[in-house]
């Protein structure tokens, strides 16, 4: 199927089998100017030049890329390198902002449109965080969620924290946040689990190939605007917090968590009940088993998904090509959009990227709305790649007139 976007190189790795790019970020500064983030990291980034941060993937440090572009994204300028990683840009109250972590969660401010960003401040220093992805806007603040790491626990062991904060504060200042209690799923499965969970058990289930345990992460803020939908709240107070389902192997199912802000202020992460009084977790979703992005379009009243589609998740994991990375349903390398109108249905409105191997992933993106067009910024590789995981590209697709491929 020919994709809907077009797809240009932002970035490139000098060295492809050490040094490999992730957390793809993307949002729009002033007066049409595009901001785009990126960390880098592996064993290569002890070689580069600039500030490295304190913690990293494979336990080493990564290092944050932030580019500028004034042509709509033809053409890129790098503004700054800053010492963290995982990081989520956004505008709010005339500045833009890059939140990460370090082990520590971390925020950078620039007053002047990304010309120049400060020196990452503590916003929490207790703790080992990453992030989750979209960011809900309502009222005049800002809601989005943090995965706070359990050290002591096995991957994917993280507890969802839900953050809230004044648009117009300066959001480097600690005292301008609120968090919530940490959720921590795995405590709460067993009270709503409706299939066999998980599909594989945890640990190596073929040579080379492991399973985590069940979990979630890189979690969605959204919320419901339709007040014919099943659970609106029409005091305004209640959040959907849509994660990655990690569940050993199976695929295109998500959690679905509530958030509620109680008057005053406090944050809290609980579960949905359906009608019936049974508790509503998990929901159908099409490459909930990775981690995807949804942005809600106000002019089109649609909630908007890139994801990774999945097309053996079924195959016995001894049987899988050596360039596939991990269990069947962790293919990389097929980018594609959905739309929904109440994040439960979702209907496919087409292919974004799709990668010329199995090891030429395009996947883990960011998105923004950019007028009439739909951007996407994918963590990506080539044939230069390590593998599907540690790619060596960041790429931008531009989905142009998106809304003409809603029915």
């Amino acid at each position: 199927m020919k994709p809907v976007a077009t797809e240009t190189i932002l970035f490139r790795s000098p060295s492809p089998q050490d040094v490999y790019c992730y957390s793809p970020s993307i949002c729009r500064g002033e007066a049409g100017r595009l901001v785009a983030s990126f960390d880098l990291g592996g064993a290569g980034v002890a070689e580069l030049e600039g500030p490295k941060s304190d913690s990293g993937d494979f336990g080493l440090a990564n290092q944050l890329r932030i580019h500028v572009s004034d042509d709509r994204g033809v053409t890129w300028r790098e503004t700054a390198q800053l010492p963290m990683m995982h990081t989520r840009l956004f505008r709010a109250g005339g500045r833009l902002y890059a939140l990460g972590q370090s082990g520590r969660l971390l925020i950078s401010a620039s007053c002047d449109n990304g010309e120049s960003w400060s020196a990452p401040a503590v916003i929490e220093a207790e703790g080992s965080y990453e992030p989750g992805t979209s960011i809900d806007f309502h009222n005049g603040r800002l809601y989005l969620e943090m995965e706070r790491k359990r050290e002591f626990d096995t991957w994917p062991g993280v507890a969802q924290v839900l953050l809230s904060a004044d648009e117009n504060a300066d959001l480097t200042r600690p005292e301008s946040w609120t968090f919530s209690e940490p959720f921590f799923l795995p405590e709460h499965i067993a009270m709503a689990q409706p299939f066999g969970m998980p599909l594989y058990p945890e640990g190596e289930t073929a040579p080379g190939r492991y399973n985590g345990r069940c979990g979630c992460l890189e979690t969605n803020v959204l919320r419901i605007r339709d007040p014919n939908h099943l659970l609106y709240d029409p005091e305004d107070r209640t959040l959907v917090l849509l994660s990655r389902l990690h569940a050993g192997g199976i695929a295109n199912m998500a959690v679905m968590l509530r958030g509620f802000e109680h008057p005053g202020g406090r944050l809290e992460i609980g579960m949905f009940s359906t009608p019936g009084g049974a508790p509503y977790l998990f929901v159908p979703l099409p490459g909930g088993q990775m981690k995807f992005h949804i942005e809600y379009d106000p002019a089109g009243r649609l909630y908007w998904m890139a994801s990774s589609q999945t097309t053996d998740s079924m195959t016995r994991p001894e049987l899988l090509p050596p360039e596939r990375y991990n269990l069947p349903d962790n293919e990389r390398h097929r980018l594609v959009l959905h739309f929904s109108r109440n994040l439960v249905d979702w209907c496919f409105a087409g292919v974004i990227a799709i990668g010329n191997s199995p090891k030429e992933s395009r996947h883990y993106a960011g998105m923004t709305i950019d007028g009439d067009d739909l951007l996407v910024l994918s963590r990506s590789g080539d044939a230069q790649a390590r593998s599907a995981h540690n790619g060596n590209l960041i790429t931008l697709h531009r989905i142009s007139g998106f809304r003409g491929l809603a029915y």
